[in-house]
């Protein structure tokens, strides 16, 4: 590979140039090994942060972070086809849209993360089920995908290394908000599982990264594009993240709402979601089924269990209980106007159930349980919102990020949809 001074490559874009394909594979190459020191990255990244890039830089930016390192060949009978989120508050639906699109017949190897901050992360979730575990090999994430159909577990260490530096490096230059840099992360990680199909859900609003519709569809489009350049078929669901979805927020919660869903039941925001993204799934995968059908049919529940049990998890035992339950009451009789899903996510953080550095523990029983949904009655004394934890000295900080959080009206109040937009490749 040719060499380049990396203080050119930095200049480069610095005054708004267009880098090149050999450019881009040295630089990302140098810096996984070491050569190009942590600082000179910074500058690039905060080059690439103003001046942004085009959409061949952002596919070559890609390639490089893949060819970092390994990729999984998923060798197995079915279709495969893989789901990612921006992430978002109460956002619990991998959980049991892997099981639903894998009874539908296609394979759906979910290699996820954990919470940093208001957002959750699903093997958190996960891991509040007594004895699972997230840690696969590449051998046992392929037999268990012929086996069940779906695994849901965490990267394994040979996956786009490139990107894990970076990531980190980003996270304490103020170059996170950055959409070729967050379009390259995603995405690289998710070609190198080696999936044929992805199905993507940008979120927006309040308790998304992406706050408005306008940064949500551009993000999108960016991350369509870069699946289609890389031969891997995708399609980005634009969905709303104002209000948390569901009714639980946490990680024990989520998966005791999750199973319900997985019965047949559970709430009808997070069935429509789970349904959308399936149907986006099964069509990639060129599977002919009704996921709405087989949802509420609660055939899906059975591939759940199955997949908890492969992973060394009960699905019967009893899930982790707080030891303090705060009520907070609804002030005033009327119908629910708003529940900001930033506030909430915050609040459920503080009782516990999010970490704020990546090192941190995070208690499986905390959480939020939201008696109303924005559109709802709700009466004046009657319980609005339920803050559990096993520390009750963190009640009044979570209760500090949800002032002014609640709003009630005295008549019917308009509500979002929850899917918003499709975009889908050429």
């Amino acid at each position: 590979m040719e060499n380049f001074a990396v203080v050119d490559v930095i200049r480069a874009k610095r005054d708004g140039g267009e880098l090149s394909d050999e450019q881009i594979g040295w630089v990302v190459d140098a810096y996984t090994r070491g050569v190009v020191a942590e600082e000179q990255m910074a500058a690039l990244a905060m080059a690439i942060f103003l001046r942004g890039m085009t959409a061949r830089e952002i596919a070559t930016w890609t390639g490089a972070m893949i060819d970092s390192g390994s990729r999984l060949s998923l060798a197995v009978d079915r279709p495969t086809v893989d789901k990612h989120s921006t992430g978002g508050v109460g956002d619990k639906i991998t959980l049991p849209l892997a099981p639903l699109v894998a009874t539908c017949g296609a394979a759906v190897p979910q290699l996820s993360g954990r919470g940093l901050g208001h957002t959750g992360g699903t093997l958190d979730k996960l891991e509040s089920v007594p004895g699972w575990r997230a840690a696969l090999s590449t051998e046992e994430i392929t037999r268990q995908l012929g086996e069940v159909g779906a695994v849901v577990c965490a990267a394994t260490e040979g996956l786009a290394p490139a990107d894990r530096k970076l990531y980190a490096l980003r996270d304490v230059t103020g170059t996170v908000e950055s959409i070729p840099l967050i379009a390259s992360s995603i995405m690289s990680k998710k070609i190198a599982e080696g999936a044929a199909g992805l199905v993507l859900d940008v979120k927006c609003g309040s308790g998304a990264f992406m706050k408005t519709p306008e940064q949500a569809r551009e993000l999108a489009r960016t991350l369509v594009e870069i699946g289609s350049a890389h031969g891997v078929a995708t399609t980005a669901l634009l969905t709303d993240m104002s209000v948390p979805l569901g009714r639980a927020v946490g990680n024990a919660v989520e998966v005791a709402e999750s199973v319900e869903v997985l019965k047949g039941g559970g709430p009808s925001d997070v069935v429509e979601l789970t349904v959308a993204l399936a149907r986006e799934m099964l069509a990639l995968a060129g599977i002919d089924a009704d996921p709405a059908a087989v949802l509420a049919s609660g055939e899906a529940y059975e591939t759940w269990c199955r997949m908890i049990t492969a992973q060394g998890g009960d699905p019967e035992a009893a899930l982790p209980k707080p030891k303090h339950v705060h009520v907070v009451p609804a002030e005033r009789t009327g119908v629910l106007a708003r529940l900001d899903a930033y506030a909430v996510g915050v609040a459920a953080w503080r009782l516990g159930a999010g970490r704020a550095r990546r090192e941190d523990p995070v208690q499986h029983a905390a959480g939020v349980l939201l008696h109303a949904k924005p559109g709802e009655q709700v009466t004046a004394g009657e319980p609005l919102l339920e803050l559990h934890t096993d520390a009750p000295e963190v009640v009044t900080s979570a209760l500090q990020a949800l002032e002014g959080a609640v709003e009630v009206a005295d008549g019917p109040v308009e509500t979002r949809p929850l899917v918003l937009e499709t975009v889908r490749g050429a």
